[in-house]
């Protein structure tokens, strides 16, 4: 998405003198320099005032501001004293003109803002640095920003905490030993009679099948209990034994519990890898806390398989990096909720993030962002990244041997990793380093190598701006050098695969956001009209790209995966233009991940399982868990395909999604008119759906901690989505008794949420810092009502004004009336969530 601001600037000069000084005879420090940001409405008004807190004055040239932010534009007679254009991308330029005068000590003008909307904290501006024209190459970060709090964002808190209390009261505080015990829900569950105790006496019995499996599972459990478990049988003592059972699924698995023995029975490491999840999940939550002598496990009988064997979650570190030791996080999670491909977004128009051997500047230049002129060591900041490379989330890569761990640690966790190299678009990272590269070979005199890899037409006169605002963002696909640096890069990761004994079946080469406009003035695109008189035009540049690139993965025995725009084309329909899929693809195996539902385009899945493609549903609506949970301000996150939290991946209907569309794009009740006339999946249709997955863009993440939050719970929705069967209340015909069958599961996901999964997850893996979601709030009758979303965690709360503790009151019945009152949601840890205070 991407989303016009416009700025209209008028200066009101808080100054007693306005003397131009000179750079040279007054240096001026970036760090005297403060910026001060207020919004003083809910749409379209800012104030940013520019003070000067140091003893020289600023002067009235010779200096430039960048930041990055949406697109901004001073208008009208202002254009005289300020000016701000779009460097590329978001990267943006404040420029003093004639009319600008210098500000001195203490002294600061003000800029009144117009935008289009700022919807919560994540539309802001950032990441500002000054730059002197002197020294064009050098940046220095401006820290001193403040962005003032505004009234109304108080009101708007109050009307989400407000619909949070009405949704809440639906749901049911089900006591934990009338919950289920294994997450996500099995396919068969039948309680037995007595415990299995597991001590560390326990003997792990495994065959060679599972050799790997039983070493996870018995390091799990000397985890726990602080000791390894028994080499040898002692009387009195169980046995956990693993069975090979050909019958089975290659994913299924039988569990069975009875107070002598505990029994994983498979067909594959897979099944038994799964059986111990379900096994890990009827731990006690606490287990992970502290060392415990003894665990007891309840004995029953599970029968179990997954739904999908597509069971996806995708990580975009192009955008922002995050480090190894966190996508090993990842993997355990994954892991132990059973999602088994791992979907690696690892380049970006901002963000080159895997070594490639051979071509060093891909990660030297396009795995680094900070100021430059001309971008030939690093490429330009985005997303607040400052002007600073290897400070923060805007510079990092995986070295080969990292990728090489992570495809290991993935393996053994039975995750399989798709890697995704973005093209033909979201390539200017790429792009960027090739540039770099031809530079350093032409220099060496050696004009064929530098070429043999070159991603853009020099001569290319063609304009366009991509959706996140670049004009040289998409690799020229007329170019035999963009196939030579495509087949070498997946000559590279079939090698590291292989080395990491990891499977490779497919490479991810996106395909998405490629704007109209791309080589239309290419010479090269010229050329190839001439030479294949069939590809005319970029509709059909587009098909020659995808072909050329999958019968490239064929002849390496892969097959072609990319966003859902691989398999789509241009057609007049009805008398307007409109995507649909392309025939010539049909038979091709492509693999198409499918995310826009939106306006217009609800039944494009639908329409590409039909036609023949391999669909994974990636719905924006439902699973962009990138997306912000409600219309608070203070969420981080996007809004542009609507609002995402952990019920819309719960209820969400593979094979009739239109079923249970609650919400629409803007966060209104949906109209079910909408969808009456939608395609329907047919039963071809139906069984070209592979799977399911969730998407976590990193716009807007820039820390573990943040990823996180965002990550969690949201997750875990998918993971119960893609493993468990067709639940009743989505097949239930009669619409009220399925009203009432959906509240009574989402009551016990809630609940399984609050009182074990979350709990488990503050101590799994080292701990995650999930969203601990913010209290819903009623006021009636001068009294204030408080309600949660997930059993099991506590609302504190003060009436005094100051932030709710660990130690504060716990609320439990409604309080007289009182503005300021703060109300926080605790877990189990006693960390707390975002406070909301009633006015």
């Amino acid at each position: 998405m991407h989303m016009k601001l416009y700025i209209l600037a008028s200066f009101l000069i808080f100054s007693s003198c306005s003397i131009a000084v000179a750079q040279e005879s007054a240096p001026f420090s970036a760090a005297d320099l403060g910026l001060n940001w207020e919004q003083t409405n809910l749409k379209d008004a800012l104030v940013l005032t520019i003070k000067n807190n140091g003893k020289t004055p600023l002067p009235a040239t010779g200096w430039k501001i960048y930041f990055n932010s949406r697109e901004l534009k001073v208008l009208g007679a202002d254009t005289l004293v300020a000016d701000v254009k779009l460097v590329n991308g978001a990267l943006f330029r404040l420029s003093p003109k004639q009319s600008f005068k210098s500000i001195a000590p203490g002294a600061a003008i003000k800029l009144h803002l117009t935008t289009e909307a700022m919807p919560n904290i994540t539309e802001r501006p950032q990441g500002f640095y000054l730059v002197w024209d002197q020294k064009p190459d050098q940046g220095t970060t401006i820290k001193n920003v403040v962005f003032q709090p505004f009234a109304a964002h108080l009101t708007l808190e109050q009307e989400v905490a407000a619909k949070a209390y009405e949704e809440n009261k639906k749901i049911k505080d089900i006591p934990e030993n009338k919950l289920p015990l294994v997450f996500p829900t099995p396919v068969q569950y039948v309680k037995g009679d007595g415990v299995f105790n597991l001590t560390a006496d326990v003997r792990v019995v495994a065959i060679p099948a599972f050799a790997n499996e039983a070493a996870l599972l018995s390091a799990e459990i000397a985890g726990m209990l602080g000791e390894k478990t028994g080499a040898k049988t002692k009387p009195g003592a169980g046995e956990i034994v693993f069975l090979l059972d050909g019958k089975l699924g290659r994913e299924a698995y039988n569990l069975s519990i009875s107070p002598k023995k505990v029994t994983i029975a498979a067909s594959t490491p897979a099944g038994a890898f799964y059986a111990i999840q379900s096994l890990k999940s009827m731990f006690p939550a606490n287990a992970g806390a502290k060392v415990k002598k003894e665990i007891n496990l309840p004995a029953a009988e599970i029968h179990d398989s997954p739904r999908f064997d597509f069971r996806g979650f995708m990580m975009d570190v192009g955008r922002n990096f995050q480090p190894k030791s966190e996508v090993l996080k990842v993997l355990d999670l994954m892991g132990l909720y059973k999602l088994n491909v791992f979907h690696f977004h690892l380049t970006e128009d901002e963000g080159w993030r895997l070594e490639i051997p051979g071509l060093p500047e891909l990660t030297a230049v396009g795995g680094q962002r900070g100021h430059s002129v001309g971008e030939a060591s690093q490429i330009l900041p985005a997303y607040g990244s400052g002007p600073t490379p290897g400070l923060n989330s805007g510079t990092g890569f995986y070295t080969k041997a990292d990728y090489i761990e992570i495809l290991k640690y993935a393996t053994a966790r039975h995750i399989r990793v798709i890697p995704e190299i973005e093209t033909p678009g979201h390539a200017r990272a790429a792009i960027k380093a090739m540039d770099a590269r031809y530079q350093r070979l032409i220099k060496a005199g050696d004009k064929e190598a530098a070429e043999y890899y070159l991603l853009r037409d020099l001569k290319d006169e063609s304009k366009y701006r991509s959706v996140q605002g670049f004009d040289d963002n998409v690799i020229n696909v007329a170019l035999p050098s963009s196939y030579n640096f495509l087949e070498k890069v997946t000559n590279e990761l079939i090698a590291m695969h292989q080395e990491a004994n990891a499977p490779l079946t497919t490479i991810h080469f996106g395909g998405d956001e490629v704007p109209a406009g791309v080589w239309e003035k290419s010479p090269a695109a010229a050329q190839l009209a001439i030479t294949h008189p069939a590809v005319k035009g970029t509709d059909e540049l587009w098909f020659y790209f995808f072909s050329k690139l999958n019968k490239m993965l064929q002849s390496k025995s892969l097959y072609l995966s990319g966003w859902e725009e691989i398999g789509l084309r241009k057609q007049a329909l009805n008398g307007e233009m409109k995507m649909l899929p392309e025939p010539r693809f049909f038979k091709e195996n492509f693999h198409v991940d499918v995310w826009n539902n939106l306006h217009g385009n609800e039944d494009l899945a639908y329409k590409m399982a039909n036609a023949g493609y391999k669909v994974v549903l990636t719905p924006v609506t439902n699973f962009y868990i990138d997306l912000t949970v409600n219309k608070s301000f203070e969420e981080t996150g996007q809004n542009w395909g609507g609002y995402v939290d952990v019920d819309k991946l719960f209820y969400f209907i593979p094979y009739n999604y239109y079923q249970n569309v609650k919400e629409d794009e803007e966060g209104n009740p949906a109209d079910p008119e909408r969808y009456k006339n939608k395609a329907r999946l047919t039963a071809t249709g139906k069984s070209n759906i592979v799977g399911l997955q969730a998407p976590l863009w990193s716009e807007n993440i820039k820390t573990p901690l943040q990823f996180e939050y965002m990550l969690l719970p949201k997750l875990l929705g998918l993971a119960e989505r893609a493993w468990a069967k067709d639940p009743d209340w989505s097949r239930e015909q009669n619409p009220e008794k399925g009203k009432l069958l959906y509240d009574q599961a989402w009551s016990e996901f809630v609940n399984v949420l609050g009182k074990k999964e979350l709990p488990r997850l503050s101590y799994y893996a080292g701990g995650f810092n999930y969203r601990i979601p913010t209290p819903g709030l009623a006021v009636k009758d001068g009294q204030i009502a408080a309600n949660l979303q997930l059993p099991g965690f506590i609302i504190r709360y003060t009436t005094d004004g100051s932030e709710p503790e660990a130690s504060s009151k716990i609320y439990a019945v409604a309080i007289p009336f009182k503005a300021g009152a703060k109300f926080r949601v605790f877990d189990t840890t006693n960390r707390g969530g975002r406070s909301i205070q009633v006015n």
